[in-house]
């Protein structure tokens, strides 16, 4: 079990570094350009409306990776506290081929489907 741990926690800090370095990588080129396009017969409005579309996206893809950050952050603190791979629901293990594919994994396929369809029914 300990090298399953230590395997867990590679991943998890692998993938946390990966998502750290694409934050940036996409903050960095989300910097405002002072170049503006010529020759569009609408001008700056269209550039502006193209700007502020690129903008929305970029900042979703943002929201979505600090959102995968944070689940891997908890993740790696419940490796060391000793909690790693039980599910926060009922507290029994979660599968390995579920940790295998998702490392960042809370809760167990049971319990998963259970809050899908609680979702479902709202």
């Amino acid at each position: 079990m300990a090298t399953d741990l230590k395997r867990a926690r590679e991943r998890l800090d692998s993938e946390r570094k990966r998502l750290v370095s694409e934050l940036e990588q996409l903050m960095a080129a989300g910097r405002p350009s002072e170049e503006r396009r010529e020759g569009s017969p609408f001008g700056k409005r269209e550039e502006e409306a193209t700007e502020s579309q690129e903008l929305e996206r970029r900042l979703a893809v943002e929201r979505g990776i600090r959102e995968q950050l944070t689940d891997l952050e908890g993740a790696l603190a419940k490796v060391a506290a000793g909690t790693y791979g039980k599910c926060e629901a009922c507290g029994k293990p979660i599968e390995p081929a579920r940790i295998e594919a998702l490392p960042q994994a809370r809760l167990c396929l049971t319990c998963k489907a259970a809050q899908a369809r609680n979702v479902k029914t709202r």
